[in-house]
């Protein structure tokens, strides 16, 4: 009985029994910190890209108490730029949205390949004693082998870049994962994204570029990561640019008397 074909059967049948509730009761176990250990690591992203992530080890409770103090979330609707009122943006999930077509529509073709945009989109306002100082705005786009998932962080002038992070890609290491090297995310601090007509101007280049003071709409390539620079570019370029945070900034600029 032991060999015989019906008792290997039942046996696989029950491992696969017993190993599927294991799995399945880790996930549901799991469930509520992965969740927490997410939400974290997203307000660690945006308080980097302001330049406000402490130093060393710091607990999550801390960064939290940070994030809450220092940020204001709000949703955006993209089409008017205006704020969109009596929706939570601590409800919100921006993802969920784009994939739902009650609340996205498709996207024309674009460079970024982009497939959906979302009707409304969460942003993060940094204020330094009721001013505003930075907007910090999600950005999307596809690289090489990926798409990048990041947030751009523009000071309270609307033009001037602050940080530039992601926070989720499948990039090669060592190559198009190099937008996560802190060395090159330095390089993007001062740069300015608008031409005189305000189209996105800034771009990753294929090689080196000057100082932000002399060269401020270019920033310096990845070597053997042309396309992951160029990915970048196109990811800035779409969200900054009139289907993306369009309306909203250049509404931005004109309450902000920005000229």
């Amino acid at each position: 009985m032991q060999h015989s074909s019906l008792y290997t059967i039942v046996f696989a049948a029950v491992l696969c029994i017993v190993c599927s509730i294991v799995v399945a009761s880790s996930a549901v176990g799991l469930h509520e910190r992965q969740e927490h250990n997410k939400l974290i690591d997203q307000q660690k992203k945006v308080l980097a890209v302001v330049g406000l992530l402490p130093e060393g080890k710091t607990s999550d409770a801390e960064i939290t108490r940070l994030f809450e103090e220092r940020l204001e979330p709000r949703v955006v609707a993209l089409a008017t730029g205006e704020y969109v009122e009596g929706l939570d943006p601590l409800e919100f999930d921006q993802s969920r949205a784009s994939k739902d077509p009650a609340t996205s529509r498709a996207a024309e073709s674009n460079a970024a390949r982009v497939r959906r945009i979302p009707d409304n989109a969460l942003i993060y306002v940094l204020r330094d004693e009721g001013e505003v100082a930075a907007l910090v705005l999600p950005i999307e786009g596809m690289g090489l082998w990926s798409t990048l998932y990041g947030y751009v962080a523009l000071e309270g002038d609307g033009q001037t870049i602050l940080g530039l992070t992601f926070y989720q890609h499948g990039e090669t290491a060592g190559l198009g994962g190099e937008v996560d090297n802190p060395r090159w995310k330095a390089l993007w601090p001062g740069r300015r994204v608008f031409d005189e007509r305000w189209e996105p101007e800034i771009a990753v280049i294929k090689g080196a570029a000057g100082p932000p003071a002399e060269d401020p709409y270019r920033v310096d390539g990845i070597s053997g990561a042309t396309l992951t620079g160029n990915g970048v570019t196109n990811a800035l370029h779409f969200w900054l640019g009139e289907k993306g945070f369009g309306s909203f900034l250049a509404k931005y600029r004109a309450e902000a008397g920005v000229q």
